[in-house]
C-alpha cells in the first residue's frame, strides 16, 4: 500500500476543504451566478482532500499516483472557480487571495509527490 511521502498533504487539503466549504456557504447566500459557482467551486475544492484521503489505502502504487493525479485535476478546477469569482466580482480578490494560494501550493505538493513516486518506482 503506498502512502504520501509528506503526511501534512492530509491535513492541508483537508483545512483547505473546510476553508471552501464556507466560502461556499456564505457564496449560497447570494442569488444567482454566485450560487451555481458556489456549487462548483465547493464540488472541486472538497474533491482535492477526499481523494488524497483515498489515495492513502491506495490498493496499488497505481491506484495511489492515480487518487492523487484526480487530486491535482481538481486542484486546478478549484484554481479556476476561484479567479473566475474575482474576475466576475462575485468575491473580492483580496479575500480569494489566500484560497488562491494555498491551492497554489497544495498542486504544487501533489505534483512533486507524483514525480517523486513515479522517479522511485522507475528505480526500483
Amino acid at each position: 500500500m503506498a502512502r504520501a511521502e509528506d503526511p501534512e498533504i492530509v491535513t492541508r487539503t483537508f483545512e483547505f476543504a473546510v476553508r471552501i466549504t464556507k466560502l461556499c456557504m456564505f457564496l449560497g447566500n447570494k442569488p444567482g451566478a454566485s450560487r451555481t459557482l458556489g456549487n462548483q467551486l465547493l464540488r472541486s475544492g472538497t474533491s482535492i482532500g477526499a481523494n488524497v484521503e483515498e489515495a492513502q489505502s491506495g490498493a496499488s502504487t497505481a491506484d495511489f499516483l492515480n487518487k492523487l493525479v484526480i487530486a491535482l485535476k481538481e486542484a486546478r478546477e478549484t484554481s479556476y472557480w476561484l479567479r473566475l469569482l474575482s474576475a466576475a466580482d462575485v468575491v473580492e480578490e483580496k479575500r480569494l487571495a489566500p484560497l488562491t494560494q494555498e491551492v497554489s501550493e497544495i498542486a504544487k505538493i501533489l505534483g512533486a509527490i507524483i514525480v517523486s513516486k513515479k522517479r522511485n518506482d522507475q528505480a526500483e
